[in-house]
């Protein structure tokens, strides 16, 4: 679900950017995009840690039968 949120949050921010390269005003302004920046990254992150520790639960448990 946090890899969900994160690429969907990458998405926006990406499409802002384009948006703005084009000549658009930006929609959510500097503190806005680094907003949906920050939540991209820390949305990734934490799916990456819990995969993390997922992965290791298995294998811990996997080694004790």
């Amino acid at each position: 679900m946090f890899l969900i949120v994160a690429g969907v949050f990458f998405a926006v921010f990406v499409g802002n950017v384009f948006f703005v390269s084009v000549g658009g005003a930006s929609p959510v302004g500097d503190v806005g995009e680094l907003i949906l920046l920050m939540i991209a990254a820390v949305s990734f992150v934490v799916a990456i840690l819990r995969a993390e520790s997922r992965r290791e639960f298995e294998r811990v448990s996997s080694n004790n039968r």
